[in-house]
């Protein structure tokens, strides 16, 4: 059954109010792994880990983990030295050896579907779906979960959302995607991201979208105190009583830009309301020294627990290097609501196959 509405296109029902999701602020959190399920992944393009954290909670198992980038590789094996992690170009990785994975997952990369770029979608050389449907077809999962900017639901993009749909639906999947935000699982952050979702037909009945969270995001005030407080900045706790709203979106930009992004114009103002220079990185906290009204600079580590990732996770490369890693991730928190979903449908498929 199909259903679209307020920018989503769906082919699952959604019937069930799905687990909670609460995001611990990263000062608290302990590092979990869940309940074994002998599910297993194959993450594409996967970044600093964001998504892999998120399945990793959810009690999914990762085969192996496809990057490029030389930095975003190193974080992952300096977080996770026993990972499989493959530095390779994702057009050109042969898949056929991880035949047998339950879950096929990635954030694809985002510019050729964001309004912030020339939205190219296919023309776009960056676009890796058409490598995603070719792994599917060699490996042959379960399950594929795919994150990606709001921008691939728009008009201009209906008709490649139809191939994409298209070809999944001939190699026996029932594909599916949905517009949701990080504010919705309690992540500090207003960020939107559509999730693409497809599941072998003869067991999609069984998959249910998460549903948002009753956790009250935090606000950028509460999640960072001790942070702005940690050089001895007398005015922390004042400035936080002001930064009493939850983040814009945070952006990584491209490889294609020379510094970090830290988003638009307006991006840039929403900052300046929460008492935030957002016109640069600083590489420490404020000291004793820093003006008591002033506006602080955020570090790379402050971003990381706006966007939910726990405070020992290390990003490796320079400054630059790193924020880009952290804005270009899809959260963890957010990453394991949609995993708990796929890894309830495809333990219940197997329990039933098994029972029948």
């Amino acid at each position: 059954m199909k259903t679209r509405g307020s920018g989503t296109e769906l082919l699952f029902p959604e019937l069930s109010t799905g687990p909670e999701n609460p995001w611990i602020t990263a000062s608290a959190r302990i590092h979990a792994i869940g309940h074994p399920t002998g599910l297993t992944a194959l993450e594409l393009c996967a970044g600093a880990g964001g998504q892999a954290l998120g399945l990793e909670e959810a009690g999914i198992e990762h085969a192996g983990l496809v990057e490029a980038d030389k930095s975003a590789c190193a974080t992952l094996r300096l977080n996770r030295p026993t990972w499989n992690v493959i530095e390779e170009d994702l057009n050109k990785f042969d898949g056929t050896p991880f035949k047998g994975v339950d879950l096929i997952s990635g954030g694809l990369p985002c510019p050729p579907f964001s309004v912030a770029g020339k939205q190219l979608g296919r023309r776009d050389e960056r676009n890796l779906f058409p490598a995603m449907i070719r792994l599917v077809d060699q490996i042959r999962p379960r399950a594929i979960m795919i994150e990606n900017v709001r921008g691939f639901l728009d008009a201009v993009f209906q008709d490649y959302r139809g191939y994409v749909r298209d070809e999944l639906l001939k190699l026996g999947y029932e594909p599916g995607w949905k517009l949701m935000n990080a504010s919705e699982f309690g992540i500090p952050q207003l960020r939107p991201r559509v999730v693409f979702v497809a599941v072998r037909k003869e067991f999609s009945q069984y998959f249910l979208w998460p549903q948002p969270s009753d956790i009250t995001p935090k606000s950028v005030g509460e999640v960072l105190l001790d942070l702005m407080a940690a050089n001895g900045w007398k005015g922390a706790a004042r400035w936080a009583r002001q930064a009493d709203e939850i983040a814009p979106t945070i952006v990584g930009g491209s490889h294609k830009h020379g510094g970090p992004d830290l988003g638009p114009t307006r991006a840039r103002k929403a900052w300046g309301a929460l008492g935030v220079d957002g016109l640069g990185l600083a590489n420490d906290p404020p000291g004793p020294d820093f003006p008591m009204d002033g506006m602080p600079r955020r570090t790379v580590r402050m971003v990381a627990r706006l966007q939910g990732f726990p405070d020992e996770w290390r990003f490796a490369g320079g400054k630059t290097q790193s924020y880009r890693q952290v804005g270009n991730a899809f959260p963890p928190p957010f990453a394991r609501a949609v995993a708990e979903q796929i890894k309830q449908c495809l333990v219940a498929s197997r329990s039933l196959r098994i029972a029948g």
